[in-house]
């Protein structure tokens, strides 16, 4: 139940979106009201940044295959799609569920309530003209939304001729959207100016974002790796961070591959960034939750920095002269800050952005320090959302199958074609013999050199044979458990041979089963063992 509360009374949440949205308003908003946070760094939230499905943005080059890619994603055209090897996609469209096919202009998108774009009026008919909304029923759709974005292209024709701040459209969505996928085209790499200044400007988003370098297949493997350690070294450079950005490499549409050689990693690669993706759903409120706290530790930066500055002002003389001395030494005045009010370097704003904005403001129109608004917010980071984050977990536990489904996110999860299938320990499963028959008589050997007693090899015995392997204890502990399926401490032939063939499993590079599959229980168990609830089924 809502309802304004004391001070000493805490806030009451029925649900972790409704929270976000009762926070928001009466304890963080009136600060940013107050200290012009929206003049400066981003727009107020409204109840549908609050209530929106998670949303992915795709950036990139053109024809890196970014609308590719979201085909590939749904296995269905979306209303204004375009493909092409040209620059195809001159719009940014929000490709989202509704039960008719459709397309919303964007001058009528920004005033729709129920979406959470109203907040892109302020850049003008020059954006809006080249924003749309693509309507459409996708399984896809009803779990995560994808923004495609215009091209990026070279020069700085290209990024006049706009006629609106594209980086700064891109900072927009950066803030809101739940993962950013930075596309790259494997065979003709190249990072543009505007490309380069776009990554600069997603900075403080590095935790949602994720690299997918496509078209891997039009290359062979040397060359790969040699691209491969391009793009990580001029990422690199960019970022300028130690942080490793997640790079996932393959060929990312529904056509076969040029150069099959990398087949397996594709799919390996293809699996992670989907499961990355399914992940959007479930993680939702987490995500809302941490932009929150980074904007409200922002927030309170911006009070700090627009009461000094405030505090400095002259009252009556030498008013013009005083304002152009403090954006000059802003950087001294953010040291201040700090050390006074014991807040880290990472959490002040861009010092060459904000003392151009400052540039246009009248200083003496600032208002002085309120510390009720800073406790409401101090409050709020260090209670309330304090109780949001047990709301979240009690969420998630209630909806564990919170996940994408459709499209091409059905093709890999069961039958021969899901990943791993008939590999590692999962090799064998559809066949009606006994997969670790095929190499028993070689296993039988090393079993009968080792002496069994009553057709059974001790644990002694069989750990001399087993260490051969140099894998870690840790590893030949789990595959003892597995192996000794009647747990009595001893191992029969056909227990031996199952223990010898899930070393091989993992000598090749495959993870062990949590525990045992049906395949792999020896014959002579099965009426015994399938059972019992530690068999998978």
């Amino acid at each position: 139940m809502f309802g304004r509360t004391s001070k000493k009374d805490p806030e009451l949440f029925q649900n972790v979106a409704e929270g976000l949205r009762r926070l928001y308003r009466t304890k963080l908003f009136p600060l940013e009201d107050t200290y012009r946070f929206h003049d400066f760094h981003s727009p107020a939230l409204e109840d549908a940044d609050f209530d929106n499905k998670p949303m992915v943005l795709l950036v990139g080059q053109y024809s890196t295959g970014k609308t590719t890619f979201i085909r590939h994603l749904m296995e269905q055209d979306f209303p204004g799609m375009r493909i092409g090897p040209e620059p195809t996609t001159d719009s940014f469209i929000a490709v989202m569920h509704g039960d008719q096919d459709g397309v919303i202009p964007g001058n009528a998108l920004v005033v729709d309530p129920k979406k959470p774009f109203r907040k892109l009026n302020a850049f003008g008919n020059a954006f809006l003209n080249r924003f749309m909304c693509a309507q459409l029923p996708n399984p896809v759709l009803e779990s995560i939304s994808i923004i495609d974005t215009p091209g990026i292209l070279s020069g700085e024709k290209q990024r006049i001729s706009r006629g609106y701040d594209f980086a700064a459209v891109l900072e927009w969505f950066a803030e809101r959207v739940d993962r950013i996928i930075l596309l790259f085209d494997a065979h003709k790499l190249d990072i543009s100016d505007e490309f380069s200044e776009v990554i600069r400007a997603l900075k403080n988003h590095e935790d949602k974002m994720r690299v997918v370098l496509n078209k891997a297949d039009q290359i062979s493997t040397q060359q790969l790796m040699r691209v491969y350690g391009a793009l990580m070294w001029s990422l690199g450079k960019i970022i300028n961070t130690p942080e490793v950005v997640r790079v996932y490499i393959g060929s990312f549409w529904a056509q076969p591959l040029l150069v099959p050689d990398n087949r397996k990693l594709f799919e390996a690669e293809e699996q992670d960034l989907f499961l990355d993706i399914q992940s959007l759903p479930r993680n939702a409120a987490l995500r809302k939750l941490n932009d929150l706290i980074k904007r409200a530790r922002l927030a309170k930066v911006q009070a700090y920095i627009i009461s000094s500055l405030k505090k400095e002002m002259p009252s009556v003389f030498g008013k013009e002269n005083k304002k152009k001395e403090l954006i000059a030494n802003l950087g001294e005045i953010y040291q201040k800050i700090e050390k006074e009010h014991q807040i880290s370097p990472g959490d002040f704003p861009n010092l060459g952005k904000m003392q151009e904005l400052l540039n246009g403001q009248d200083f003496t129109k600032f208002p002085s320090l309120k510390p009720k608004l800073l406790e409401a917010v101090e409050d709020m980071l260090a209670n309330d959302i304090a109780r949001l984050m047990a709301l979240v977990r009690q969420e998630e536990a209630a909806m564990p199958s919170q996940t994408v489904h459709g499209g091409a996110f059905e093709g890999t999860m069961s039958g021969p074609f899901g990943h791993g299938y008939g590999e590692g320990a999962s090799e064998g499963i559809d066949e009606m013999e006994w997969v670790v028959g095929r190499d028993k008589p070689s296993y039988d050997e090393m079993f009968y050199n080792l002496g069994p007693i009553n057709g059974k090899v001790s644990g002694a015995a069989a750990k001399k044979e087993m260490l051969k392997s140099k894998l870690p204890n840790t590893v030949l502990g789990k595959i003892w458990k597995l192996a000794d399926v009647d747990k009595d401490g001893f191992l029969d032939d056909e227990e031996f041979a199952l223990a010898n063939h899930l070393i091989k499993v993992k000598l090749e590079g495959h993870e062990l089963p949590a525990s045992l599959p049906n395949h792999l229980v020896p014959p002579s168990k099965r009426r015994t063992v399938l059972s019992t609830p530690e068999v998978l089924v």
